[in-house]
């Protein structure tokens, strides 16, 4: 069935319960108020620390959309552009748009206009709705968005180029649109990452948005009385299909703006959170934190939290010793996935496999997985070669571009361009991108096996490891590591600490500098490779 019906369920069976928060804690004023309330006030003197919407305000806010939209002209089949941070605002608009038959199109935050511009093309957009964070990059382009015939704004002060969505939706009816869908029918545009080059528009229907559903309450077992804290970016497939356990099961979800770990630690104290997920990055710093003494958790109710998982990037083993070892209850999972296969859980650990901690894990709840070889051949186990998976979650295609889908689409397999091995006991575990192998003298070289190692160093934060150019060896390895913000290391305590490593595999160059990432936590490598590659190193070659 269309994934609209699971939020009209919930406002049948359980409307007057909370469905969404909306955390903000960089807000002084700790002042909380409800959805109702936050209308009757001017925008301008409401922000809050904390806004809630039940379920059957969520269904009625997505409605009022679909009627505001469809009143447009909007009909089944046109896309509709979203730019907003996290907030109430974004789920429903995201639904009421669903509920029209057009496609919803999220659009990374960080896009600059140009971007914007070239992806709303790209998804042939002829609508956006967007907040006023991004005021100046729309202004810069709206004159030259041809397709683009509506603009909606979500705030106070809207500019002259845009309508005000707000005023305009509450205005429009708040009943069900009879629009009438099933599974086949598209549902959404999504963008990879771009770091192989300009975002894919990655389409996908009912049906796969559905399996995300199902496989996200499969895999964590989401009832009515878990609290999911969601962090991540909503425009991105991770955050939004693992709030779909939620949407599921009919259960609330938090949404917290920013990442501090106190705030973290706090929102799952205040709305007693049960799952969490985090990325790498986030994990290290609660620690951090913890380690440091800015957070004593006996001055927090986190009794309650159940399970915390992780996806988005390769997770240090020695992360999760160290977690397991300050949260000894949690159940741990981690989740693999591409925006192409509808975001995390085609492969996923299964929080009884902690002992296989370093894997990404088994197939998920209805995917079926192979490791393949250049010809697309199923390798033997240990055997390195290309993972592709196939489930209901896989994509319709690449939007408007036939040659990248038949690359990557075949007989219902998506090849997914990531390497991959499979252990003795039928665990996956995930070696590097396809594109991020090193070559050095005529050896391969997976970059995520050395990052692993050097992130057991506890002086160490993160690092990214990629190829440099060579002309003896082709390429050469080269580590950047971003200390933790007390350590003092320097290039010889590295050269001994990679002793450890088959010589191969050591940094030939170590370099001291931040490691980028991008929302959704993976690795900026090539900004990294632009900065570093054909350029001259303050750095130290490591000899022996």
């Amino acid at each position: 069935m269309p994934i609209t019906k699971l939020l009209e369920e919930n406002a049948a069976k359980r409307g007057d319960k909370t469905a969404l928060v909306e955390i903000n804690p960089e807000v002084q004023e700790l002042r909380r108020v409800t959805w109702k309330e936050y209308e009757l006030i001017e925008q301008s003197t409401c922000e809050t620390y904390r806004r809630e919407i039940t379920w059957s305000v969520f269904n009625e806010k997505a409605n009022r959309c679909a009627n505001l939209l469809m009143s447009r002209g909007i009909k089944k089949g046109d896309k509709v552009g979203i730019l907003l941070m996290n907030g109430l605002e974004w789920l429903p608009i995201y639904f009421g748009i669903l509920k029209t038959g057009a496609l919803a199109v999220p659009l990374n935050y960080r896009y600059t206009s140009a971007e914007i511009k070239y992806c709303l093309e790209l998804a042939d957009t002829n609508t956006i709705i967007f907040g006023p964070e991004f005021i100046g990059r729309m202004e810069e382009i709206c004159d030259n968005i041809p397709k683009v015939k509506l603009v909606f704004f979500v705030g106070d002060n809207c500019p002259t180029f845009a309508e005000n969505y707000l005023h305009l939706a509450a205005n429009h009816s708040s009943s069900t649109p009879e629009t009438k869908l099933c599974d086949k029918d598209d549902a959404a545009i999504y963008f990879s990452s771009g770091t192989t080059g300009f975002p894919k528009a990655i389409l996908h229907n009912h049906e796969s948005l559905m399996h995300s559903c199902i496989v996200e309450q499969k895999h964590h077992g989401q009832t009515e009385d878990d609290v999911f804290l969601c962090i991540p970016p909503l425009y991105h497939t991770g955050a939004k299909m693992h709030w779909f356990g939620s949407l599921l099961s009919g259960s609330k979800a938090v949404l917290l703006k920013g990442v501090k770990p106190i705030n973290i630690i706090n929102a799952v104290s205040e709305e007693k959170c049960t799952i969490v997920w985090l990325l790498v990055p986030w994990a290290q710093d609660i620690l951090d934190a913890i380690d440091r003494g800015e957070i004593n958790l006996s001055d927090y109710e986190t009794s309650q939290w159940r399970l915390m998982h992780i996806g988005a990037q390769p997770v240090p083993p020695s992360l999760i010793k160290r977690w397991k070892s300050v949260f000894p209850n949690h159940s741990y999972d981690t989740n693999y996935g591409l925006s192409e296969s509808i975001g995390p859980g085609c492969v996923h650990l299964g929080v009884d496999n902690i002992h296989k901690v370093g894997a990404i894990g088994v197939p998920g709840f209805g995917w079926d997985v192979r490791i393949v070889d250049e010809n697309r051949n199923t390798v033997n186990k240990g055997e390195v070669g290309e993972l592709a998976v196939k489930g209901a979650g896989v994509m319709t295609c690449y939007y408007k571009d036939k040659k990248a889908t038949d690359e990557v689409l075949k007989d219902g397999w998506l090849f997914t361009g990531d390497m991959a091995k499979e252990d003795e006991d039928g665990f996956i575990y995930l070696v590097d991108r396809k594109k991020d192998v090193i070559i050095s003298g005529g050896e391969n070289i997976y970059p995520v096996q050395i990052e692993d190692f050097l992130r057991s160093n506890n002086k160490i934060k993160d690092v990214a490891v990629i190829g440099l150019p060579d002309h003896r060896l082709g390429e050469i390895t080269a580590a950047i590591i971003e200390l933790k913000p007390e350590a003092q290391c320097d290039e010889e305590e590295i050269a001994e600490f990679c002793k450890a490593m088959p010589r191969y595999k050591r940094p030939h160059k170590i370099i001291f500098a931040d490691v980028p990432r991008n929302p959704t936590g993976k690795i900026e490598k090539p900004k990294l490779r632009k900065i570093y590659c054909g350029e001259s190193l303050v750095a130290t070659q490591l000899k022996g």
